[in-house]
């Protein structure tokens, strides 16, 4: 299988640059696996496909406001920081921009002092490893002065911050949105529970290489990047209850999707465990959990399209982004979203 195989002619246009009020408004396009049909519909429509004794597992992660700007001490001269991985306290690796103005020793400040960083290492990759220094909290400091780290093809400026968190958003840490989770509303997690749909979290703090290409021919040659995962007890009880019941287990996005599929793999069950994963899901991929997947569209060529392609079969995921496509949807993190059961 190669990586062309999952291309797919997306206009620029179609690429959305802002999230839509409210929430729950965005189009929903509904994938039957069995039947092989589509529907369109809006997100809030959701609570339509759900039954009672449903389970829906979403990750908690929330985006840390990891892009910093800030000035050198010796020079004055601009620069930027992305935090990328915790790696002490305050000890960060990060990638600088430019590189070449952050050697080891380099002292820069940000937000007029309140936030001061030193480089003590350069990795082979040219991250920086950055010790950061601050009067309050750490997170509180961030939370002050960094922005989002909004994807590359995202480039309207975003007004509210909490716009790139899900409603939900508890455990800090990923770099990047899990962003099938933006279109629910706190008034529409309370309309499915009502109806006897029960929510579980898992967490899993999406890398920046989510954003990274597959530079490979072959799909099978492409190396995932590795990310921290956790599943609490409360989770796995209820997955194995909903399972024994006979109700579906369905994943609110990819990451969700990848934590469980993980466990699955490791352990042949699902248990409270932690740790990391690079599991990689393409077509031949045999689900050992999953029974529906509610997700964003994807870009082209990327791990994601290859995923739901493995879940709901390779023709119906590419001809369902042509009809997504021709009916105008609205693209990737801020865009609209698909419910495959």
């Amino acid at each position: 299988m190669k990586t062309s195989d999952f291309y797919y002619d997306l206009p620029k246009e179609l690429i959305a640059q802002t999230p839509l009020e409210p929430r729950d408004s965005s189009r929903l396009l509904v994938l039957d696996r069995e039947k092989q049909t589509l529907e369109h519909k809006h997100f809030y429509d959701i609570i339509d496909y759900l039954n009672e004794g449903d389970l829906l597992v979403a990750n908690d992660s929330r985006v840390l406001p990891a892009r910093i700007y800030g000035i050198k001490d010796e020079t004055g001269a601009k620069v930027e920081f992305l935090l990328l991985k915790q790696i002490a306290n305050n000890r960060w690796e990060t990638l600088c921009k430019p590189g070449k103005k952050a050697r080891v020793g380099t002292k820069f400040s940000f937000g007029n002092g309140i936030l001061r960083a030193t480089v003590v290492d350069v990795k082979d990759d040219g991250n920086r490893i950055v010790d950061f220094d601050c009067e309050e909290n750490f997170f509180t400091t961030l939370d002050k002065i960094g922005q989002m780290p909004l994807p590359p093809y995202i480039t309207a400026e975003l007004k509210d911050k909490e716009r790139y968190q899900t409603v939900y958003s508890h455990e800090l840490g990923s770099a990047a949105a899990p962003t099938a989770g933006l279109h629910f509303t706190t008034e529409l997690m309370d309309r499915i529970k009502a109806k006897g749909v029960k929510i579980a979290y898992v967490t899993l703090h999406v890398g920046l290489g989510t954003f990274r290409p597959v530079k490979v021919d072959d799909v099978t040659k492409h190396k995932m990047h590795s990310e921290h995962y956790e599943v609490p007890e409360e989770t796995a009880k209820l997955i194995n209850e909903t399972k024994k019941n006979g109700g579906r287990v369905i994943a609110v996005g990819t990451t969700s999707c990848r934590t469980l599929e993980s466990v699955a793999a490791m352990y042949g069950e699902i248990k409270p465990c932690e740790g990391f994963t690079d599991i990689f899901i393409y077509p031949g991929f045999e689900f050992k959990v999953l029974d529906g997947l509610i997700t964003n569209f994807h870009l082209p060529e990327s791990t994601l399209i290859m995923l739901v392609s493995a879940f709901a079969g390779y023709d119906f995921i590419m001809n369902a982004y042509k009809e997504a496509v021709k009916e105008k949807y609205r693209f990737f993190s801020f865009g609209d979203a698909m419910f495959i059961s």
